[in-house]
């Protein structure tokens, strides 16, 4: 007996969304089916406590070894989609099929001479014409006695039928409008088949000619004054919709198609195929991969057309792919899909209507797929322990390498240069260690003087913690004479003499400061040789041999080593080479988020900011009274002080400040090339650079 928390699947991981799941045993069998309007919700009562399930919900959990699902956008896709896979798989715990039943389908007779309406079960007869399935068979009765209103076909049985026309009186349902009553004569064989042909066609999907006649009809009624017929109308038309509600479909136009989805990053593409028969999602299938190659979405596309068809022929190719993105040229994948098919097959994206919205339900189970397989993948111990080892044998390390730190630089055009620092121990994210810098060592432009500067800055504030605690009892050995690098005495000396940033920041229980104070056993740098042999740079000069530096260059994904020629080359399947490049997106994705965040703020700036005492108010006060910055240094200190709330001391500190700041350029019209007088209000967030850059 299994316990469900072995596979019950994490918070975050189940989506709060209408969908269809599957439990499998440790063989891979699905052994139960079901539908839900939230999973989240749904999924949470099969791993609750073992005393509170049913008898019979409790050994399917037990036997189950882990569960699965797919998201949809409505309960109806989530029914369609169920019955399809309980008809597929015949799981041991539906109670439908173990019962021998299948789904109520609303039945035609019209085999018959006069077509009966009915809820049929099991398997398909010849001459009858058969809509749903349903959930429910009273589903399909309330279906039925709406649409009774409009099309009064026969309902009864063949007893009830003979024993009407016997003694030459209807039944309830003829007497209340609710049957032509072919039994007695009322209708015609001919006509009573109409009406039944006419019920078929509206169930079909062409609802519109019969709701736009009624509603003619109605109006009619309303204009001669026969107001109880227009209010009958009226009630036949809600009836006519709401049974439309009930009987509705994926796709109204019984279409066959497949529905192909992709969700993608830079590593890897999630892609998902939903497969479309009458109508109805028959079938869903999906899988992860690497980008091994740059490819495009349209690219993926092509792969994933060759991979569902290639060995396929007939109607296993449907006459519609739709997909997110044409292959580029599109006609050959076309021809080779028509050639397959022995037919004219259509590919294309779809624009509107319910295929676009069914496209975007395909999408949506692309995502959770991507997002479930990367949690699983970077969450997963055996996963995250075989990436170390297989870094530490890659690298030459002596142990595997717990603390991960990565540096990344980033900048915009040579301005606001900052550098980002991510930690990873033990194959995981740990956020509360990150850290950002501001380059402050030289302007300009220059990513391996950055990163030098970065590393001997982190690893700098590490000697010195090393030196509070007491752990640096001795001198490290000097470097080789003739290299030009400090030794170690004047090194630690150095470290000491810098500005401590960390003053009154928080401290541990031992009173260290929680920043810097461990050192890694492994420093990623994002870039290739230059930037490796400036990080190693840094750390021979800091003294530090025993952290072990390594590169990984985007372009090839290949991992650099100090005083090395070439480059190593992990597989690309490689579990270490994932974690790599997963800690080097997260500090480019961090860098970039303090780079932009900063820009932000320097465009954002003004002259008046660097004013002491000077708050929002009075900024905005002095803005709004003199109109722009210009006219502002421009002003006397009499002038400032009738702004309310500016005194003399503080008038003449923004004069001193403005006086120091650099002028803003004029302001160009791009469009035109002409230069914008400063007469009217200047926007308070302009700044000198910004005039500058304008």
């Amino acid at each position: 007996m299994a316990d469900p928390s072995s596979y019950r699947p994490k918070p975050g991981q189940i989506p709060d969304s209408p969908g269809v799941y599957k439990f499998r045993d440790d063989h891979g069998r699905v052994i139960y089916v079901g539908k839900a309007k939230s999973l989240r919700q749904r999924l949470a009562n099969y791993f609750q406590d073992l005393a509170g399930l049913h008898p019979r919900t409790r050994t399917m959990v037990t036997t189950a070894a882990s569960v699965e699902w797919t998201v949809v956008s409505t309960e109806v896709e989530a029914l369609q989609l169920e019955y399809s896979w309980i008809k597929e798989f015949d799981p041991r715990f539906n109670v439908k099929y173990r019962d021998d039943k299948s789904y109520p389908y609303l039945a035609v007779t019209l085999n018959e001479e006069f077509p009966r309406v009915q809820v049929m079960r099991g398997a398909k007869k010849k001459g009858v014409r058969y809509f749903g399935p349903y959930g429910h068979a009273w589903a399909i009765r309330e279906t039925v006695d709406l649409m009774l209103r409009v099309f009064p076909v026969r309902t009864c049985s063949a007893g009830v039928f003979k024993r009407s026309a016997q003694i030459g009186r209807p039944c309830l349902l003829g007497y209340i409008g609710k049957c032509s009553a072919p039994c007695v004569g009322r209708i015609s064989p001919e006509e009573h088949r109409e009406l039944a042909e006419d019920f078929c066609d509206f169930m079909a999907g062409r609802t519109g000619a019969y709701l736009r006649r009624l509603e003619r009809a109605m109006q009619e009624a309303a204009e001669e004054m026969e107001y109880e017929r227009a209010a009958r109308l009226r009630d036949d038309i809600g009836a006519l919709k709401r049974a439309m509600e009930k009987s509705a479909v994926v796709l109204a136009d019984a279409t066959d198609a497949d529905l192909i989805a992709v969700s993608e990053d830079e590593l890897e593409a999630a892609v998902q195929i939903f497969h479309v028969r009458g109508g109805r999602v028959r079938g869903q299938r999906g899988w992860v991969t690497d980008k091994v190659e740059a490819v495009t979405t349209a690219g993926l596309v092509e792969l994933a057309l060759q991979q569902l068809y290639g060995e396929e022929r007939g109607d296993a190719v449907p006459k519609e792919v739709l997909v997110p993105a044409l292959p580029e040229p599109v006609e050959p994948v076309q021809q080779w899909l028509s050639e397959r098919r022995g037919a004219q097959v259509s590919l294309r994206i779809p624009q509107r209507g319910d295929k676009k919205d069914l496209m975007a339900t395909v999408a949506r189970n692309a995502q959770q797929a991507l997002a479930l397989h990367k949690t699983k993948r970077a969450s997963d111990l055996t996963t995250r322990s075989r990436a170390l080892e297989e870094i530490a044998e890659a690298l030459g390390l002596d142990a595997v390498p717990l603390r991960i730190e990565c540096f990344d630089i980033s900048h915009l055009q040579g301005e606001d240069v900052v550098a980002s620092m991510v930690v990873f121990e033990d194959g995981l994210a740990r956020k509360s260690e990150y850290r950002r810098f501001q380059i402050k060592g030289f302007e300009g432009q220059d990513d391996v003087r950055s990163m030098h500067e970065v590393v001997g800055r982190r690893f700098r504030r590490y000697l010195q913690e090393k030196q509070k605690s007491g752990e640096w009892t001795e001198e490290p050995a000097a470097p080789e004479e003739g290299n030009g690098e400090a030794g170690a005495a004047e090194r630690a000396e150095a470290a000491a003499a810098e500005p401590d940033p960390m003053a009154g920041r928080p401290t541990d229980e031992e009173g260290r400061p929680k920043r810097f104070a461990y050192p890694p056993q492994l420093v990623v740098v994002d870039g290739g040789a230059p930037q490796v042999a400036a990080a190693r740079r840094a750390l021979d000069e800091l003294g530090i041999d025993d952290v072990a530096v390594c590169g990984l260059a985007k372009r090839l994904e290949e991992v650099w080593l100090p005083e090395e020629d070439d480059p190593v080359v992990l597989p690309r399947s490689s579990e270490g080479l994932y974690l790599l490049q997963r800690v080097r997106d997260e500090a480019h994705r961090f860098a970039i988020r303090y780079q932009r965040t900063k820009r932000g703020k320097r465009l954002k700036s003004s002259p008046l900011d660097a004013v002491a005492g000077l708050g929002e108010s009075r900024r905005q006060a002095l803005l709004k009274h003199f109109g722009s910055l210009k006219k502002l240094r421009a002003a006397t200190v009499e002038e400032l002080c009738e702004v309310p709330g500016v005194g003399r001391k503080t008038a003449e500190s923004v004069l001193a400040s403005l006086a120091g700041a650099t002028p803003a350029g004029p302001a160009v019209n791009t469009a035109t090339g002409e230069i914008i007088e400063d007469d009217g209000a200047a926007p308070a967030a302009l700044s000198p650079e910004r005039g500058r850059d304008a």
